[in-house]
């Protein structure tokens, strides 16, 4: 599919190709397992595709979009220029003089459509224990992420460029994947005005879900791995803003979400934990 078609970015088709794939995982037992994959993906699904088809109504729904907060805030904490187009002025050559850099930069963009999924399959697969709590984070997250882009709509650095706010920042991920023999192939839940929207960059979701990750894996992989998982939210951050897809505060606010998210969840799981554990010698009785 990714060579005649396109590489899918889109949560429907991921979600077939995962399924898919646990699916095959599961051969030996595949009555059981097929049947528990339904009923505990479907909640985790549903929330995502929600996610997808409100998204484009939160582009003004109740404020209007808000432009000059962000670009001041970055250019109090970094000055100017700031750091998009910093970024851009020394490392971006245009479209038609590429380096590895700019390939890397799609790349590590890239995996935000395909990380958190391949978290979830694994721990649903492998250690199903963890699976329930990593997906509600997710669902958590999402959710606060698309709340605030209802209160508090922000237009990325590439837009605030094209209004003349910021100097010059380019969009290079679009222009990147044209020079790259691989299409993007999306899907109805991101066609169309009605599905997109060009004004949720506060908090990213890009670096808000790298960090998750990050959080809820590093106590369960071996020593050796995390290096590289620590590398993975600060090489996230810094694609999202050297792309022009997001302000370095956009990252940050991210990183405050998913720590939030993560601490909250972990909170509400414990104590759920010690309800379960107090009332079984009531139920024993």
């Amino acid at each position: 599919m990714i060579v005649s078609v396109g590489v899918p970015t889109s949560h429907d088709l991921v979600f077939f190709w995962f399924a898919l794939g646990m699916i095959a995982f599961s051969v030996t037992d595949v009555r059981r397992r097929t049947s528990r994959l339904a009923i505990e993906w479907s909640p985790f699904i549903a929330v995502l595709f929600v996610y997808d088809r409100l998204r484009g109504y939160a582009d003004g729904l109740v404020f209007h979009a808000r432009e000059l907060p962000q670009i001041k805030l970055e250019a109090a904490l970094f000055g100017k220029p700031i750091p998009t187009v910093w970024l851009q002025t020394h490392l971006w050559h245009g479209g038609n003089h590429l380096q590895w850099w700019d390939y890397a930069t799609w790349f590590v963009y890239l995996t935000h459509f395909f990380a958190t999924l391949v978290v979830a399959a694994i721990l649903w697969r492998w250690a199903h224990d963890r699976f329930v709590r990593f997906a509600t984070m997710v669902c958590v997250l999402s959710l606060a992420g698309f709340a605030t882009y209802v209160l508090f709509p922000a237009v990325p650095p590439w837009l605030a460029a094209r209004h003349g706010s910021v100097g010059e920042a380019n969009r290079t991920i679009g222009i990147t994947w044209h020079h790259i023999p691989i299409a993007h192939f999306g899907s109805l839940f991101e066609k169309g005005q009605t599905y997109a929207n060009n004004v949720a960059a506060m908090p990213s979701l890009h670096a808000a879900f790298a960090l998750l990750i990050v959080l809820y894996v590093w106590r369960l992989v071996p020593r050796w791995p995390r290096f590289l998982l620590a590398l993975y939210p600060p090489a996230m951050a810094f694609s999202l803003v050297y792309s022009g897809e997001h302000y370095v505060v956009d990252c940050v606010a991210g990183w405050v979400y998913a720590v939030a998210t993560f601490a909250a969840v972990n909170l509400a799981f414990e104590y759920h934990a010690r309800r379960v554990t107090a009332l079984e010698p009531a139920f024993a009785d």
